[in-house]
């Protein structure tokens, strides 16, 4: 694995790389960076070169000075694609990553080849995201905007290891996903700037978010680049049922459940994941 620092949109971007063939930029959510790609990075070297970066705020990339949102991520993305000379790739992201995919796609669908979720936010949610028997499930990011959250969560290794820890295991179906990387998460969350760093995307995505629960958000043409989505059984915050109005986002879309997995299908079942991507990425020409 190598790891770069790239200069891009103002700031500086880690990147971890690896592999050989067609280029694959790896979009991680929250709370992850980098290294939540790594097993399926593994899987995938000897087919495509792979590109994970922290997106701005998290792991060893630039913080922003204060809300950063999908459409910022977007611009960082396509920046550190100029940067690193790449005209073209395949994106493929899940959660905060699979939320920047929809505006880098709209911006610059001639750059992109192909698009792989797993589960993340779309426009199609709409006001389910916050009927009453969702709310346990999504109270950490009225949490997020809070000022204090970042010194309550940091105060001590502890406390920031049990409430990474506490998503990871409670949003996994397969409870040990990340329990060789536990204290590697923690380590990395207690780095200066990376707690309010990842928060800043639930500030940025806050009008957003009501604006999709009141079901306002103004119609958009749907995204054209060929699309997988591997969405998977048992994710506890985004059921398989919401992904009914994927086709209304997504013109030339391919749906179907990961069986066995959680929020987090990239470490849960890294083997079978990787194999989702290259199986989608070769069926469009890209490898």
């Amino acid at each position: 694995m190598e790891h770069l620092t790239i200069r891009a949109n103002g700031a500086a971007f880690h990147v971890a790389r690896t592999g050989s063939g067609a280029p694959l930029l790896l979009l991680h959510g929250w709370p992850e960076f980098w290294l939540t790609w790594e097993p399926v990075m593994q899987h995938l070297a000897d087919r495509f070169t792979l590109l994970a970066p922290d997106l701005r705020g998290f792991g060893d990339s630039d913080k922003p000075d204060g809300p950063y949102g999908p459409d910022q991520h977007a611009s960082d993305m396509l920046a550190l694609m100029d940067a690193l000379g790449i005209e073209a790739a395949g994106i493929v992201g899940h959660d905060v990553g699979g939320a920047a995919m929809q505006p880098l796609a709209r911006g610059a669908s001639n750059r992109i080849k192909g698009l792989f979720f797993f589960d993340f936010v779309y426009p199609g949610i709409g006001a389910r995201m916050g009927a009453p028997d969702r709310l346990n499930h999504i109270w950490y990011q009225s949490f997020h905007q809070m000022a204090m959250a970042p010194a309550l969560v940091g105060a001590t290794r502890e406390s920031c290891r049990l409430y990474i820890g506490h998503f990871l295991k409670d949003w996994s179906y397969q409870k040990h996903a990340f329990d060789d990387v536990l204290d590697g998460f923690t380590d990395n969350f207690l780095k200066p700037g990376n707690l309010a760093g990842g928060f800043a995307h639930y500030r940025a995505a806050h009008a957003g978010r009501v604006a999709m629960m009141k079901d306002e958000v103004p119609p958009l043409p749907p995204i054209t680049v060929p699309t997988c989505v591997r969405w998977a059984e048992h994710d506890p915050l985004f059921p398989y049922a919401w992904t009914d109005r994927l086709h209304e986002t997504f013109a030339d879309l391919d749906l179907s459940m990961l069986a066995g997995v959680g929020h987090f299908p990239h470490r849960e079942d890294p083997g079978r994941a990787a194999e989702e991507i290259a199986r989608f990425f070769t069926r469009i020409g890209w490898r």
